[in-house]
């Protein structure tokens, strides 16, 4: 395989990005059908899942992007083992284009949550241009890599390291997302945290779990201003969720606040139950970084407009699953991690 000149795809990934923003009969097909192979990639869950991929592909940032790295095409080509996560839609398919991007071959073992979008959406790529053919593969054993990035949760990682700690990798472990709010957040910036914290049903590493809020915070305003994603509540496998945590609450006598289809919990923790919340009072700008530093190697994102002085990513509100090229898992650059291979 002839390593692929990486500034000469620009544009053929912004012309997938292009037919992603405007789905064909065969991939809007695969769109609706998801969910008869995973009942929590609904229609909507899977529809802008792929939005997502066709806004970050274009022209503009992919150059912005590439421009920033050594893709010397005089370099051999590396076989990079990804091993993807299937906990939301396409949610591997950065890993597979950072590693096409960067001229590699990708040999990917696909979570059998998620193995039929993305290789329909590789196979677009290699429609519009057949020169990407060679660049990746599916495989059900890895075997023959010359470097892993593998995504999973802190128990499989122990795995991961022991497998893979002698050849180059990038192992994941789980993280999440949290924002931090003032108390002065409009009607509409809280119905778009409404999104970061409900969009894919919360199952997400950039999904918020977690708020930190202001000493005395009143939540009413907090629920009247997302009670328009109410209809989350309709979804079997999260009303499941739902109904169990709420079980658990009453019976152990937690306070929680509810509003019929999210419950918000006073507690220390990051990561919280589907369909729950956790927050946690702040006295002053200064106490809700420290919170956030004890944390910072467990978070993926934060969501705020305050001006925090943090090394984790922060974005706006409704932003946190909309990713740009360059916003990299758990802040570590892969495209660096695969032009230096």
């Amino acid at each position: 395989m002839s390593k692929i000149n990486p500034k000469n795809s620009i544009n053929s990934f912004s012309e997938l990005g292009r037919q992603l923003l405007a789905p064909d009969a065969a991939l809007n097909a695969l769109i609706e059908n998801e969910q008869y192979h995973n009942a929590w990639f609904t229609p909507a869950s899977v529809s802008e899942a792929v939005a997502a991929i066709g806004a970050m592909l274009n022209t503009e940032d992919l150059t912005a992007w590439l421009s920033k790295y050594d893709l010397e095409t005089g370099k051999p080509v590396k076989n990079v083992g990804l091993i993807l996560a299937g906990n939301i839609p396409l949610v591997g398919f950065h890993d597979a284009l950072c590693v096409i991007a960067s001229g590699n071959k990708a040999l990917i073992k696909a979570s059998s949550q998620d193995a039929r979008l993305i290789k329909a959406v590789l196979e677009k790529l290699v429609t519009i241009d057949a020169g990407f053919a060679g660049s990746f593969s599916f495989v059900d054993k890895l075997e023959g890599f010359d470097a892993i990035i593998a995504t999973g949760s802190n128990n499989s990682s122990r795995y991961f390291d022991y497998y893979f700690g002698k050849v180059p990798n990038i192992i994941r472990k789980n993280r999440n997302s949290i924002a931090v709010l003032s108390g002065k957040e409009t009607a509409e910036e809280l119905f778009n945290l409404g999104h970061d914290i409900l969009d894919y049903y919360g199952l997400g590493c950039r999904n918020v779990s977690k708020i930190l809020v202001p000493e005395g915070y009143d939540f009413t305003f907090f629920f009247e201003s997302i009670e328009d994603h109410k209809a989350i509540i309709n979804h079997h496998k999260y009303n499941n969720n739902y109904d169990y945590n709420k079980s658990i609450y009453l019976v152990n006598g937690d306070k929680h606040f509810d509003n019929g289809f999210l419950m918000v919990k006073e507690d220390d923790r990051l990561t919280s139950p589907l369909s729950a919340l956790f927050f946690n009072y702040y006295h002053d700008m200064a106490e809700a970084e420290n919170i956030i530093s004890q944390n910072a190697e467990n978070i993926q994102c934060i969501v705020s407009t305050l001006p925090l002085h943090v090394k984790n990513q922060v974005v706006g509100f409704g932003q946190s699953q909309q990713p740009k090229l360059w916003d990299y898992a758990d802040g570590v650059d892969t495209m660096e991690f695969l032009s230096s291979l």
